[in-house]
């Protein structure tokens, strides 16, 4: 599980599915959403998404079905039903334990695709907050994963120049952001690591 980081001034950590397990939580909300809405579900289509804010997603959906919605109206929806689950997930281990192991040794940083309040309200209730030295979240950037904009701002609000940072993400969008970004990138899976670096 051991992976050497110590080329690297400053380490970003994506939320969602990277830190904490929230993936089953949102999968779920959107489901709900789906069916009070009335547009199909594809579970596996929307955790491919995961990176994206809500109402990005409500817009994907909407080309995806040619169903006409109202982006902000499902995100909200969908927002709220993910606030009112009762299990909205735990830390992951492996992960949690190297943002142990990095701390006060590296700079850290969270870029997450969620909102900032509802980021802000998941880490303090896992006790996270004081890990980081910076967090963007989709409240702070105006371009979303795959776009680069939250992980260079996440290094920028570091002092750090991209290259100097590598990044922990889940899913593939993830990865990409973190490679338009000129970042290596680190996947997180079930039981480890897999360093995806920037090629240029």
């Amino acid at each position: 599980m051991n992976i050497d980081l110590s080329q690297y001034e400053g380490v970003i950590f994506d939320m969602d599915g990277t830190l904490i397990d929230t993936m089953p939580a949102h999968l779920d909300a959107w489901e709900t959403t789906a069916t009070e809405f009335g547009f199909p579900y594809d579970r596996d289509w929307i955790h491919g998404l995961g990176g994206k804010p809500s109402p990005a997603i409500a817009r994907e959906i909407s080309i995806r079905y040619g169903v006409e919605l109202d982006y902000q109206a499902v995100a909200n929806f969908k927002m709220t039903t993910f606030s009112s689950l009762e299990e909205q997930g735990n830390v992951i281990r492996h992960t949690f334990d190297v943002l142990k192991k990095v701390h006060g040794n590296k700079k850290l940083a969270l870029g997450t695709g969620s909102q900032r309040h509802n980021a802000i309200r998941l880490l303090e209730e896992r006790d996270l907050m004081a890990y980081f030295d910076s967090i963007v979240t989709a409240s702070d950037v105006v371009n979303f994963k795959p776009c680069p904009d939250t992980f260079v701002q996440a290094a920028q609000n570091m002092g750090l120049e991209p290259a100097s940072c590598v990044v922990f993400e889940d899913t593939e969008l993830g990865k990409q952001a973190a490679h338009a970004a000129k970042m290596d990138c680190i996947l997180v899976l079930a039981d480890g690591f897999e360093l995806r670096p920037f090629t240029g």
